[in-house]
């Protein structure tokens, strides 16, 4: 549909406007006349381009736009209203602009989940489930703080592993900018200093200068064999077979494999016990929740979950057979099957697992420390020792 700009005239003669989301000039005509309201002016809002990197509408956003929205829900207020305030103070455009589009369908007679449905980019699948599953019950605003919650929680344990990923980072930085500076610049000064002295200079240091005057010619194609080597694994990670098998490299890396998996069990679990607490249908839940696992193993566990399901059977089975959930995960879900009390069990493993993660942090950047150490040490110093053995060879001769 396009969205239209239109202004009008009341049965007073007050000249009022605003914007609809309609097939064509005669539907938002025929809009204004069932509204009570004679046309002035219609026509096609002019569409924006705007040029922008990373995400323009950022977590917390949403989340502040959520626990608003649920307090003037639970106040009473009515949607259209609410949404009108929401969207004036809003200090992000691009979200002010979605919610504004979002009002203007909902006054058309959209519903409210249908509405933010159209906003993919700032509204997620999951999100735009729960809200249809608290208009279907009437607790919107009840789902809409548990909304809040989640989205609250999830950030945390996103920002946990991001944080995580952010030592070895820069650690790893500085030894590059150091390995490049000794090599460009440093030493070149060696070479120079023992090409004037007739010595032969032994294997660590040839290969040493070696690597320096490679990359003095070729640093060109050093760049592009990075760039096509980090597309072509982005390429490939595109891809089903390849994001499965990257995926599962992953999970079977030391220590870090074991942090991506409890992230994963955590945001698995968080996810599905609130969409199912919310009212959504187990079905769907899983469904959604396959689709913000963050990793292809995880996804297929899941959705094997979701025939099985289907198909008359248990969750925890599929679960338990991809080896991907511990026993303790699979056996608690177990049990939340039987007593009926699964999205219950859901927040508590989800709970434990957040813990879990801490854990797995600090133990990552207790093991990573000294390896980036050892790392370091054995390069870099390498590097200046095998400068150094022809002046200690050259010492002995003068000394000899």
């Amino acid at each position: 549909m396009t969205v239209y700009i239109y202004s009008a005239r009341t049965v007073t003669g007050d000249i009022q406007t605003g914007n609809v989301d309609l097939p064509n000039r005669e539907a938002v005509i025929g809009h204004l006349r069932r509204q009570r309201l004679i046309p002035v002016t219609v026509r096609e809002k002019p569409r924006e381009i705007n040029i922008t990197f990373g995400r323009q509408v950022k977590m917390k956003e949403i989340v502040h736009f959520t626990r608003q929205f649920a307090t003037m829900v639970n106040s009473g207020l009515p949607l259209v209203q609410c949404l009108d305030i929401l969207g004036q103070q809003s200090e992000n455009k691009f979200l002010a602009r979605a919610i504004r589009e979002v009002q203007a369908d909902v006054e058309s007679g959209a519903t409210l989940a249908d509405a933010l449905k159209n906003h993919p980019k700032v509204f997620s699948e999951l999100y735009v489930n729960m809200v249809a599953a608290g208009e279907a019950g009437g607790i919107l605003d009840t789902v809409l703080l548990r909304l809040a919650v989640f989205l609250e929680k999830n950030e945390q344990l996103v920002r946990k592993v991001k944080g995580a990923m952010i030592y070895p980072g820069v650690i790893m930085s500085v030894a590059v900018i150091a390995i490049t500076v000794l090599l460009v610049f440093v030493i070149p000064t060696f070479e120079n200093m023992f090409a004037s002295v007739d010595l032969a200079l032994p294997m660590p240091t040839r290969f040493v200068i070696f690597l320096s005057e490679l990359l003095q010619a070729y640093w060109w194609l050093g760049i592009i064999v990075v760039v096509c080597a980090i597309y072509g694994l982005r390429t490939y990670y595109r891809t089903s077979p390849g994001r499965l098998q990257i995926d599962k490299f992953l999970l079977r890396v030391p220590i870090l494999g074991d942090l991506l998996r409890k992230t994963a069990v955590a945001r698995f679990t968080r996810t599905l016990g609130t969409l199912l607490s919310a009212g959504v249908s187990i079905l769907d839940g899983l469904e959604i929740t396959a689709k913000t696992a963050g990793n292809r193993v995880i996804h297929d566990a899941v959705m094997r979950s979701r025939s099985s399901i289907a198909g008359g059977e248990t969750i925890s089975e599929p679960l338990k057979q991809s080896g991907v959930f511990p026993p303790m995960v699979t056996q608690m879900i177990n049990v939340g099957e039987q007593t009926g009390t699964i999205d219950e069990m859901l927040d508590k493993i989800a709970d434990f697992y957040d813990d879990e993660v801490d854990t797995a942090v600090d133990a990552l950047l207790a093991a990573m420390e000294p390896l980036l150490i050892v790392f370091l040490g054995v390069v870099v110093g390498g590097m200046i020792v095998s400068m150094y053995l022809p002046i200690f060879d050259m010492i002995n001769v003068v000394g000899g």
